[in-house]
């Protein structure tokens, strides 16, 4: 029997060097996924790291790495968007990997893959709407523009068209059939992006609301690194990077231009909370040809004031 693939964290190298783990600190694995991070960062120094997860199949590993690193390890099953409620303590760092885990995409049934036929369900967290009920009764209209925003794809109208014309005699239950709709309007060709890529990407982020959970996640990590702490981000599209650059210019005052002409005002309040931020650091050559899910990753940091 072959051995199953192993699940490699993106950047990992870089996340330890940006989030610096040091003894006695606290750090919040905000994705836990697979525990990459986390068992990395634990292997670093002698800290103690608080992990999350929604994904209720990630637990098994929880409770390895509970029997292996005692309480210098606790999860809080939840979502990260929630980090403030969660976590009760002030920490030194958090870290986040957003978005579908290699784990998610490699389990068939639930769905996350257009590679692999089955139900379509995309949902992290094992509840509430599935993909399946997102096709199958979002109006026309409101479903191009969910396809066109959340996956960039230039042809979600006729998608869209495609999908309703095809629910009226059958309910789309499938990855299968939902991409071969797409593969009617979008023919595929060797050596280029499969044509289903953003489609599923627009529902996946639909089904769990990751890009308000990442908004969210983001102030909340904020509210809960002490001063001097560190929030290191991997993200893999433009949409998850537009927002966490956004986020942490807006929040260290670089999005404001002041005239070297103009007298500084007296009393002017400083509302920062963030020192400094980082450029997106982008992964080694190297680890691009040796992990194919790095290849779109971004790595940004922010140093709490």
């Amino acid at each position: 029997m072959a051995a199953a693939p192993k699940h490699i964290p993106v950047m990992l190298n870089e996340v330890l060097h940006y989030l610096k783990p040091q003894d006695g600190e606290v750090y919040v694995d905000a994705t836990f996924g697979n525990g990459g991070y986390t068992e990395a960062v634990l292997q670093a120094a002698d800290c103690k790291v608080i992990a999350i997860d929604r994904d209720p199949t990630v637990l098994p590993r929880v409770q390895e790495l509970k029997e292996k690193y005692g309480d210098r390890f606790a999860f809080c099953q939840g979502q990260f968007g929630d980090i403030k409620e969660l976590i009760t303590e002030p920490v030194n760092g958090v870290m986040f990997d957003i978005g579908v885990s290699s784990m998610q995409l490699d389990q068939a049934e639930r769905g996350f893959s257009f590679a692999k036929d089955a139900p379509l369900d995309m949902r992290m967290s094992c509840q509430g709407m599935t993909a399946a009920q997102l096709v199958n009764d979002t109006p026309e209209k409101e479903l191009a523009d969910l396809i066109y925003k959340y996956g960039e794809e230039r042809k979600s109208r006729q998608i869209a068209a495609k999908i309703t014309e095809y629910r009226k005699t059958k309910e789309i239950a499938t990855t299968k059939e939902l991409a071969e709709i797409i593969y009617t309007v979008i023919h595929k060709t060797p050596n280029s992006i499969d044509p289903a890529t953003r489609t599923f990407q627009a529902l996946r982020i639909a089904v769990n609301n990751e890009l308000g959970e990442l908004e969210s996640g983001l102030q909340g990590a904020v509210d809960v690194t002490a001063s001097g702490g560190r929030i290191v981000v991997v993200s893999f599209h433009s949409l998850e990077d537009r927002i966490v650059k956004t986020f942490f210019k807006e929040n260290t005052g670089k999005n404001t231009h002041v005239s070297r002409y103009r007298p500084e005002l007296p009393n002017q309040q400083d509302s920062a909370v963030l020192a400094e931020c980082s450029k997106a650091i982008m992964p080694t050559q190297n680890e691009t040809e040796t992990n194919s899910r790095s290849r779109s990753a971004k790595l940004r940091c922010a140093v709490k004031k």
